[in-house]
């Protein structure tokens, strides 16, 4: 196909095209689409920078697809032929950015470009007859409407987790091309909000395939020990397809399990397999074990660890034992290249650093990190908080709003439902109080149990102080699992880092305590008292004195200071200390250690040793 110009490629694309772009629907998410046979699509794609969306709305700023008439604006519906070709477009001619990758860091005029940028990417194939083909995007941020061969298969909003289209009808032999409308503009209702404290990286950020299935597969799974139940393997098996009753085999050879199970009409068949003598998974031992799926027409291979997590009283107990969370925050960006972690290379040393500090826990703040991390932490040993991207105060009366929320966790919950290292799931981070958000919150809380109950349910609140009296009594506590907050004492209140043992904390709720942040910027390299703000010394008495502090909190039971690694943020803009860093990382830009990661390393030496397994 010779594309002359945008308008005239969108002009096919909406040819034949339904009225309103909603009637596309997604489908499932494929599970462990690593384990599939994949066409990459990653590599350089064109693209057009569009902040007028010109490729989009006619001059009138009406959608091409809701014209008057009801059909696209740039064809005559019964000629099929362009009426009114723009020139101004060229994708041949246009240059290419990385997928996955963002455009912020690749092209210095889009460092802090908000808005459309169009990709289009060509590909060859052979489909086959017997086989089922999906178009997968690991995540596009923000709003994606994606296009294959000049029909538009869909949209997707969330910037940060999977989704994916049902292409078998729609591929040609030999050249195809996806086209798809990236959009990162912030917006009140959406999930982040306008105000948040990231950069807003906009682009196809993770991978893309054409995967490749069976006509009928296993499209989903989950293969986890039962709540509170070290002795017995629960979960389901879904197939998807043209067979939907069939025979499943379980098969976890080094455990010495076999088990085989029917599918039902709707091809789910429910598991339940006595457990004996098997290692659980734990920071100290992250044993994973091979399982096998076989159905009459798929086979599926995936590693899987096994362990318990519940809490009593104050205490956290994996695997029956209590332990300590000794965590750090960590956001989805490198802090030595610019822009989002891209490789497996990126995200293994942001998890070594983890580990070389002493964590036996991650945060994985503020929204779904890439999946790779996840399988990374159960390779490493490293408990996960997984977390959503509703942040500060959004649209919480919006009906719509709540539906994007709640589909973004559900998301996360059904894409990492199988990995033991995940044992929290996050459903926000600092939202004030007030009935609306109470309720909102409460039910992203019952949706979390509904989905996966497996696992401790939890959010990062707010504390308020009465005189010197920390008060933690948020009513939202009592639908979560952890008593978890943020508290910024020496930096944003509180006075000089050694006053805050003046404070006092009062905690309503008899659970396991984990301080989700606490911290204070300092430039790498810059040093002078421990009273002057943004030095080294700073940063690491205020360390010093938080961990004095915290351990006052009879159930502490774990933390995940703010942060690993200094990160790029556009709230952030001291000239001289910041330049749009948020310097709280105990990690520089540069790589360089300072000195707080040394003082929180000695600490979490000191709690493994009062933890042993």
């Amino acid at each position: 196909m010779n594309h002359k110009s945008l308008s005239f490629y969108l002009s096919l694309i909406l040819l034949f095209q339904c009225i309103y772009a909603g009637v596309f629907a997604q489908s499932a998410s494929i599970q462990n689409v690593q384990g599939r046979s994949n066409l990459s699509l990653n590599g350089r794609w064109n693209y057009i920078v569009d902040p007028y969306e010109n490729g989009y709305y006619d001059y009138r700023h009406t959608p091409y697809d809701q014209s008057a008439s009801g059909k696209g604006g740039f064809y005559d519906d019964k000629k099929q032929e362009n009426k009114s070709e723009l020139i101004e477009y060229n994708f041949d001619l246009s240059p290419t950015l990385k997928v996955p990758g963002d455009w912020n860091s690749q092209v210095a005029n889009l460092e802090l470009y908000e808005g459309t940028v169009w990709y289009r990417r060509k590909f060859e194939i052979a489909p086959k007859a017997d086989k089922k083909y999906f178009l997968y995007f690991a995540a596009v941020n923000y709003e994606a409407h994606v296009y294959l061969n000049g029909k538009k298969l869909g949209i997707h909003k969330g910037g940060f987790t999977p989704f994916q289209f049902d292409v078998t009808s729609k591929l040609k032999q030999g050249e195809n091309v996806v086209v798809v409308k990236v959009d990162n503009t912030r917006k009140q209702d959406e999930i982040p909000t306008v105000n948040t404290d990231w950069w807003n990286y906009g682009g196809i950020t993770r991978d893309v395939f054409l995967t490749e299935l069976p006509a009928a597969h296993i499209a989903d799974y989950k293969v986890q020990l039962a709540k509170g139940n070290a002795n017995k393997i629960e979960g389901f098996v879904q197939v998807s397809g043209s067979q939907l009753t069939q025979n499943i085999t379980v098969f976890i050879p080094e455990a010495g399990i076999k088990t085989s199970v029917t599918t039902d009409v709707s091809g789910k068949a429910v598991i339940d397999i006595p457990v004996k003598n098997i290692s659980y998974w734990s920071p100290e031992n992250p044993k994973l074990y091979k399982v096998q799926l076989t159905s009459e027409t798929d086979t599926l291979n995936d590693l899987i660890g096994f362990r318990t997590i519940e809490t009593k009283g104050q205490d956290i107990l994996v695997n029956g034992k209590s332990v300590f969370l000794r965590g750090i925050s960590l956001h989805d960006e490198n802090p030595l290249l610019p822009g989002r972690l891209r490789s497996t290379g990126d995200m293994r040393m942001m998890l070594q650093w983890a580990k070389e500090l002493g964590c036996n826990y991650v945060r994985l703040a503020h929204y779904p990190h890439n999946e790779e991390m996840m399988r990374l932490a159960d390779e490493m040993g490293l408990f996960v908080w997984a977390e959503v991207p509703v942040y500060w105060t959004i649209s919480w009366e919006n009906k719509d709003t709540y539906t994007n929320a709640s589909k973004q966790l559900t998301d996360l919950i059904e894409r990492d439902k199988n990995r033991a290292s995940v044992i929290v799931w996050s459903i926000g981070n600092e939202t004030p109080l007030s009935e609306p958000r109470l309720n909102f919150m409460s039910n992203l809380a019952a949706t979390v149990k509904a989905t996966d109950n497996t696992r401790l349910v939890s959010a990062a609140l707010e504390v308020h102080r009465k005189g010197y009296e920390v008060v933690v009594d948020d009513v939202l506590g009592e639908k979560l699992d952890l008593v978890s907050f943020n508290e910024y004492a020496g930096w944003y209140w509180g006075g000089l880092p050694k006053e805050m043992l003046k404070y006092h904390f009062n905690i309503k709720y008899n659970k396991p305590v984990v301080i989700t942040e606490f911290g204070a910027d300092a430039l790498g390299g810059f040093h002078a008292d421990e009273e002057t703000k943004f030095s080294e010394e700073y940063q690491e008495s205020l360390y010093k004195y938080q961990i004095q502090f915290l351990q006052t909190i009879k159930g502490l039971r774990g933390m995940t200071p703010w942060i690993l690694a200094d990160f790029r943020s556009p709230r952030r803009q001291h000239p001289v200390y910041q330049n749009f860093w948020n310097r709280k990382g105990l990690i520089s830009e540069t790589g360089k250690k300072k000195k707080a990661f040394y003082t929180l390393q000695q600490f979490y030496n000191n709690m493994q040793q009062q933890y042993k397994p």
